[in-house]
């Protein structure tokens, strides 16, 4: 037998983790919602983005340069820029914006649609197959988050600008994913997630600044700093890493059908943390989502071998 070793090698190790890295991943990205929230209470949403962007960013990349790893082709580092934009920029400043008039469950329930909207323009711009499973799935977890975000409306506590903000962010979401499958950057996805971060802040201090009046202030307590704390390290650290590795190893379509789960999630969180009402309309909903995202990523039957 032959000593080199085979991919299908390290394939067990890689199944082993992915749904260690799946989980983590939800648990990071429907809390930030709720840190969001928290977050926005007490600092203008636009000047607590640009910070927590900058300190992100000078801290992902501060390791590579001691170790003189800093290295990627320029046009890399502007592919890696103008995702950090849509995926950091315009999704979470336009998101933060409405978590002033929308609930943290809501916010998570809007951005959740981001698997219909990703599948079907990964179909048309990167060939990826919409089965009927798919479709399928896409079907019954956008029927889940509609019975939740129905019933969460009937309540009426959301905000219509609120609504709005946060579609805009759910439309800069699916970009920024089209846009990494599309475009393909190189390199390693530690660096690219600093030039994201660092994009990013760039983009929003003007418009934080420019944006303030005398009415804004912010409040430092332990809350804010906890909430501060959590989106850099867990949120655009962690959690962005872990995305776009997913979205290397599952897919466009697989990968944004995960999202499908938040909602439950930032509900649950939203309950705990903030204290906000969940109603039993809400966790039924939870049903429909759970079969979706199995219809989305379940691996196609292989026929026996010969």
């Amino acid at each position: 037998m032959s000593s080199v070793s085979s991919p299908t090698a390290v394939s067990p190790m890689k199944s082993s983790l992915l749904p260690l890295e799946i989980g983590l991943f939800c648990l990071l990205w429907s809390f930030a919602f709720v840190a969001g929230k928290i977050g926005v209470t007490y600092c203008p949403p636009l000047l607590l983005l640009a910070a927590r962007f900058s300190l992100a960013g000078v801290l992902i990349l501060v390791i590579p340069m001691i170790r003189g790893e800093l290295r990627m082709s320029w046009r890399d580092a502007a592919v890696f820029a103008i995702i950090g934009i849509a995926n950091n920029a315009l999704y979470l400043g336009l998101g933060y914006t409405g978590l002033q008039t929308v609930s943290a469950g809501l916010g998570g329930l809007i951005v959740s649609a981001n698997p219909v909207f990703t599948a079907v323009f990964a179909a048309l711009l990167l060939g990826e197959p919409l089965t009927f499973r798919k479709v399928a799935g896409l079907a019954l977890g956008t029927l889940g988050v509609a019975m939740i975000v129905w019933h969460r409306m009937s309540v009426g506590t959301d905000q219509l600008e609120g609504i709005l903000y946060t579609l805009a962010a759910l439309a800069s979401i699916v970009t920024g994913t089209i846009l990494f499958k599309q475009l393909a950057p190189k390199g390693s996805l530690w660096v690219g997630n600093g030039i994201q971060n660092l994009s990013a802040g760039l983009v929003l201090w003007p418009v934080a600044l420019g944006s303030l009046s005398i009415h804004d202030e912010i409040v430092l307590n332990a809350q804010l700093i906890g909430a501060f704390a959590f989106l850099v390290l867990g949120g655009s650290i962690l959690a962005y890493v872990l995305w776009f590795h997913l979205l290397k190893v599952c897919g466009a379509t697989a990968a944004s059908a995960y999202h499908f789960v938040m909602p439950p999630l930032a509900m649950i969180f939203a309950f705990l943390v903030l204290g906000e009402h969940v109603a039993l309309q809400d966790l039924l909903g939870v049903i429909p989502v759970a079969i979706g995202i199995y219809l989305v990523t379940r691996a196609p039957a292989r026929a026996p071998a010969a």
